[in-house]
């Protein structure tokens, strides 16, 4: 049929794409371009982040020796609804993928990766958490393995900052707390809490470059969730559902679990 016919000559110009080698792959201008580190392999590691402003913020507090800075323009393509040639059509995507050096689906090879580690680094906010799902999308569905050999993490910067006179304490999301919750249980370690000065992280770009280094960034200090998949049919599942076409399952399981 012709709709079996356009997902063939599809699936055949992005092999054709990919197989061309990474020159065709790089020819598009890298957003903010990529600030490589100076080592590659297991020792290094490649934040991707959101924008110009939080990619000169990394740029700036970042270690050059391993780790290296890839700002993204917006909100990259999603994935679960786009052919492959479409996908490989996308400036961010090919940006990323040149950046990481592994090809992509049938052509991934994971020997080929140049970091050991790709840490995921958005806002804390609505944005960056749908940013964060689209990228998710795009190494479950085309680059499965980085995935199940335990390369890809996702950072946790805070998202607030307590001053107290010439104190300051960081404080970061908990799985299961509302952040009113969170700033309140943080409040209450203070004996005079209408004392302290509170400031909410939109963005990374609002940190200062040695914040961003001191609470995310800095191996010794930093928190970094590692992206696993315990159950791969359940995890297709709920992607197809959350970011597929179908409108009505979605809808379902927002009004289900919105509070």
């Amino acid at each position: 049929c012709r709709t079996s016919k356009r997902a063939r000559e599809a699936a055949r110009k992005a092999r054709d794409l990919v197989r061309s080698g990474p020159s065709l792959l790089e020819s598009s201008a890298l957003p903010g371009k990529l600030a490589d580190c100076s080592q590659h392999g297991e020792g290094a590691e490649i934040y991707i982040v959101e924008g110009d402003s939080a990619g000169g913020t990394a740029k700036q507090g970042r270690d050059r020796h391993f780790q290296a800075i890839l700002p993204l323009r917006g909100k990259i393509l999603n994935t679960e609804r786009a052919r492959l040639d479409k996908i490989l059509d996308n400036n961010e995507i090919k940006a990323l993928i040149s950046a990481l050096g592994t090809g992509i689906s049938e052509d991934f090879q994971v020997d080929k990766l140049r970091y050991g580690r790709v840490i995921i680094m958005t806002d804390a906010d609505v944005d960056g958490s749908h940013i964060r799902t689209l990228l998710l999308t795009f190494f479950f569905r085309h680059m499965l393995p980085l995935i199940q050999e335990g390369h890809l993490y996702i950072a946790q910067p805070p998202i607030y900052l307590l001053k107290n006179g010439k104190n300051l304490e960081y404080i970061y999301a908990e799985v299961g707390k509302s952040e009113a919750e969170i700033l309140s249980q943080a409040l209450r370690r203070y004996d005079k809490p209408e004392r302290v000065s509170v400031q909410r992280y939109k963005g990374l770009g609002e940190m200062n470059a040695d914040q961003l280094w001191d609470t995310t960034m800095n191996p010794e200090e930093r928190t970094l969730l590692q992206v696993n998949i315990e159950d791969a049919a359940e995890a297709d599942r709920v992607f197809d559902m959350l970011m597929g076409s179908s409108v009505p399952p979605r809808r379902r399981f927002i009004q289900t679990h919105a509070k």
